[in-house]
């Protein structure tokens, strides 16, 4: 099967280092492959969307030289999709109704790895549930009752990992109480409608990976590749995001972040001329092997937080 890798980032904000290091690592993978390159804007969590961040995050990628192929996808267009398969999941008596409240689930709840464990309080009602016209639905969550077993992969950079989703998570979340769909379903979706091969992504998001392995499963998926990146940190050790205030990338300052981005990711030096040469350069030395295994890393010492 030909590479297809994609860029997923969520418009809450511009690109800033963090995103980068990820945009840039997927975009050399692909191209080294000889793969397409897709970009998909994740706003389906439509509260957290901020308004202009998408187009100010493609203008960010195209001053870089990330150029990606075929239209931009945006999850907010594709809520119809995502609603007949959690129907298909329901048909195949995947899912449950869910009542409980945030402080009901952690009252009660062990915690593991990712944090409060869902007990199945409500897992018993599997087989009466009729879907989302459920009279009974009200601001109730819907849930996929996982079954038990580990699920295991092996990651390009980070090994061999494993997790027993039913014993570290627990049935997990598809559809929230607010009606929004949640991000594990919507990304197992659009991967597979956009037939990506291959997954490069941050580490923050290794935890989810064996939920959408088990989604991908049910409903008769693919299974990508999966490549998890450190995590660009800053002074105070915390994930740089939006929420921690990272400055956004100056298209200015291009070839700049892009050797920042390439050391942090372990790749030989490049010459810095322009961007476009940078890349053509970095994609002929693109080496996985050669990025770091762990889960994060601070800032390179050039690189303002903000």
């Amino acid at each position: 099967m030909s590479y297809v890798g994609r860029f997923a980032p969520s418009p809450s904000g511009p690109l800033h280092f963090g995103s980068l290091v990820a945009a840039l690592a997927s975009w050399l993978d692909a191209r080294a492959a000889g793969g397409r390159w897709l970009v998909r804007i994740e706003d389906v969590d439509a509260p957290r969307t901020v308004t202009g961040a998408a187009d100010a995050i493609l203008s960010a990628l195209a001053a870089l030289g990330l150029q990606w192929d075929g239209a931009v996808m945006y999850q907010h267009e594709r809520t119809a999709r995502y609603h007949e398969v959690l129907e298909r999941l329901r048909r195949g008596g995947a899912l449950f109704r869910c009542e409980c409240s945030r402080r009901e689930i952690a009252d009660s709840a062990v915690h593991g790895p990712e944090g409060a464990v869902y007990p199945g309080t409500c897992r018993g009602d599997r087989a009466a549930f009729t879907g989302e016209t459920d009279p009974r639905m009200g601001s109730c969550a819907v849930r996929f009752a996982v079954a038990g077993g580990e699920v295991a992969f092996v990651d390009r950079v980070q090994g061999r990992v494993v997790q027993d989703v039913a014993r570290d998570i627990g049935d997990f979340v598809l559809r929230r109480r607010d009606g929004l769909i949640a991000y594990q379903l919507a990304v197992v979706v659009d991967d597979a409608d956009q037939g990506v091969t291959d997954v490069v992504r941050g580490a923050d998001l290794l935890g989810s990976t064996a939920r959408q392995i088990l989604l991908q499963r049910a409903l008769g998926f693919a299974q990508p590749r999966y490549l998890h990146l450190p995590l660009v940190l800053d002074a105070r050790g915390e994930k740089l995001s939006k929420q921690t205030l990272a400055a956004a990338i100056d298209p200015a300052n291009a070839s700049v972040h892009l050797a920042q981005a390439l050391e942090f990711l372990g790749q030989p030096a490049v010459d810095r001329a322009t961007p476009r040469a940078m890349l053509g350069e970095a994609v002929r030395q693109w080496d996985p092997a050669r990025i770091p295994r762990r889960a994060g890393a601070t800032l390179p010492a050039m690189m303002p937080v903000r």
